[in-house]
């Protein structure tokens, strides 16, 4: 593991840091997107078209579809399943092009999933979880905050 410390004081480690996240985050987003086309309704065809253009490009292409999927996600803001998709390939930037900026946007994406989880699938909700902290360690951040501690303690365990 190598940390470095960015311009802008805060630390990430590169992309060969450990994890061990219980899932894998593009069959996630797969599905997510799959669930969001009864969410964006009218606007399903350009999620489509900028998937696509994301899925099969790298580079620049591959940013600029994803920056225009974001921009998309900020307009539904009720999307549940398309709010999940965008930290799904937040993740998948996260792991081409290892950036602060990419970890700082898939914490913001999960604190703003995490705050209100009810109407979202279980499922969602505790794969976002594990990416949370995952985003968090490639920052850094280390201590877990309020919406994290919230959540562990108001989350069912076992058969309740």
């Amino acid at each position: 593991m190598e940390n470095r410390e960015r311009s802008n004081g805060l630390t990430w480690i590169n992309s060969e840091f450990a994890t061990s996240m219980q899932f894998d985050a593009a069959l996630a987003a797969q599905e997510t997107f799959r669930r969001a086309e009864a969410e964006l309704g009218a606007d399903w065809d350009t999620a489509v078209e900028l998937e696509d253009t994301f899925s099969s490009n790298a580079g620049s292409t591959a940013r600029e579809a994803y920056e225009g999927l974001l921009a998309l996600a900020a307009r539904y803001p009720k999307a549940h399943s398309f709010q999940a998709f965008c930290i799904f390939i937040t993740w998948q930037q996260v792991t081409e092009e290892t950036i602060a900026h990419h970890f700082q946007t898939g914490l913001r994406l999960c604190e703003t999933f995490l705050a209100s989880p009810d109407g979202r699938h279980r499922a969602d909700v505790e794969q976002i979880t594990e990416l949370y902290g995952s985003f968090r360690d490639g920052l850094g951040l280390d201590e877990e905050d309020e919406i994290q501690v919230e959540f562990r303690r108001d989350t069912p365990k076992g058969g309740d």
